[in-house]
């Protein structure tokens, strides 16, 4: 028999539970999560619209890849964040999003203009920089999304990727030399 989960039981053991169908697990994490993540992703989108989808689109995520999380020192908070962070570029790329058409809109007010960092993300997604990214091993790859494009600290991204802090922290002085070579 399988144990009932409950707000008790940590993220690895939910995450577990979602990758064996348990819709109630999902349903705990996004409570857990969804509220944090918004918020975040809020910093980094100014439209709630995008932000909503971008959150419901990693729960879909979750439902579908959970058996992909190893509970083996990816702590799961940054885990989801990853997923977010790259639902919320997969959004914005998106061909309903109203800042990527063709159509010539009327001036938006600035509620929802798009935001410094939307911008930023767009930028690197389609520029020399994410070409220069898509250039580094995978090792420094993984590094520079995940602090730079995600947001993650050197040590949630350590963690994350279950490597020590001091060899994520030189990796990613090699990425950074890498993209200085890359780029100039």
């Amino acid at each position: 028999m399988e144990r009932p989960v409950d707000e008790s039981s940590g993220d690895a053991e939910l995450l577990g539970a979602v990758a064996a169908g348990r819709a109630d697990a999902l349903r705990l994490l996004h409570q857990r999560h969804a509220p944090w993540l918004r918020a975040r992703l809020r910093r980094r989108c100014a439209d709630a619209d995008v932000v909503d989808i971008a959150v419901q689109d990693t729960f879909v995520a979750i439902w579908k890849d959970a058996h992909r999380y190893e509970a083996t020192g990816a702590d799961a908070a940054a885990w989801i964040w990853t997923i977010a962070a790259r639902r919320l570029v997969s959004a914005l790329r998106g061909p309903a999003h109203r800042w990527l058409g063709g159509v010539a809109e009327p001036l938006p007010d600035v509620a929802t203009a798009p935001s410094a960092e939307e911008l930023v993300l767009l930028g690197i997604e389609h520029g020399d920089l994410g070409a220069a990214i898509d250039r580094l091993s995978p090792e420094l790859r993984v590094l520079i999304q995940a602090t730079a494009i995600d947001g993650l600290t050197v040590r949630e991204s350590a963690k994350l990727l279950g490597i020590a802090e001091g060899t994520a922290k030189t990796r990613l002085l090699r990425a950074r030399a890498r993209l200085r070579e890359l780029l100039t």
